[in-house]
């Protein structure tokens, strides 16, 4: 029997409109739908992104949690039993579109569940489906060109090491920093220490119906959502 083929299809940084024609058509196509899952069963944000293009009466939706521990044995075990939670229904012949927000092959769920498969089962063909990430988003609703010419940009994680993120800052023009929450103070207090404040922009859910684009200057002390872009364009 033919083995179905795994999608990781790139869904967008909110906005439903930004999915493209082909992620559009594998959601149409696909019989079985995978998605991240809240551990209390709400919706995830990529799955809110697809709602609108989904008739759950005429798919097959299979929701999978992804637990947040660093426990490595947790971790294998969880990870392990979505990835056979899937080849269930690929070894079915079914072809299986797990959606993620952003694009599939940039800091993505996918990722992770595609190295896993190609461990697991070798046989799975695997595609994936380009799609927008949020920094792209992020600079088109602020209306920020990210470079120009011969310019320097990076996109980075925010981290702790707060000498690092300065030596970033120092050698690019532009620089997107992801997973900034949990170190927002600091990298405000940076870019002051740098006058590079008002360079600065930061952008929560954009595109999505839950967009804010806040005021740097009051966002001290902020409990940033995850899903946050910080943008200086110096």
């Amino acid at each position: 029997m033919r083995i179905g083929t795994l999608y990781g299809l790139g869904v967008g940084p909110g906005d439903p409109e930004l999915i493209t024609v082909k992620a559009f058509r594998k959601l149409q196509e696909s019989p079985v739908i995978a998605y991240p899952k809240k551990l209390r069963g709400s919706k995830s944000y990529a799955h809110r992104i697809v709602d609108m293009y989904i008739n759950p009466e005429e798919k097959e939706m299979l929701g999978l949690v992804f637990p947040m521990t660093k426990d490595e044995a947790t971790l294998h075990a969880e990870w392990t039993k979505s990835a056979e939670a899937i080849y269930s229904f690929l070894s079915q012949g079914k072809d299986v579109a797990f959606v993620t927000e952003g694009d599939p092959m940039l800091f993505s769920t996918f990722i992770h569940l595609m190295k896993l498969m190609k461990t697991l089962h070798p046989d799975v063909p695997i595609e994936t489906v380009a799609g927008i990430s949020s920094f792209n988003g992020s600079v088109n609703r602020l209306g920020i060109a990210l470079a120009d010419g011969d310019d320097h940009v990076a996109m980075i994680p925010a981290t702790e090491n707060m000498e690092e993120m300065r030596r970033v800052i120092e050698s690019h023009d532009a620089i997107v920093f992801i997973k900034v929450a949990k170190v927002l103070d600091d990298m405000l207090d940076l870019l002051e220490e740098m006058n590079l404040l008002d360079k600065t922009h930061v952008v929560t859910k954009v595109t999505s119906d839950e967009e804010v684009i806040w005021d740097v200057q009051e966002l001290r002390g902020t409990e940033l959502n995850y899903l946050s872009c910080m943008v200086v364009r110096k």
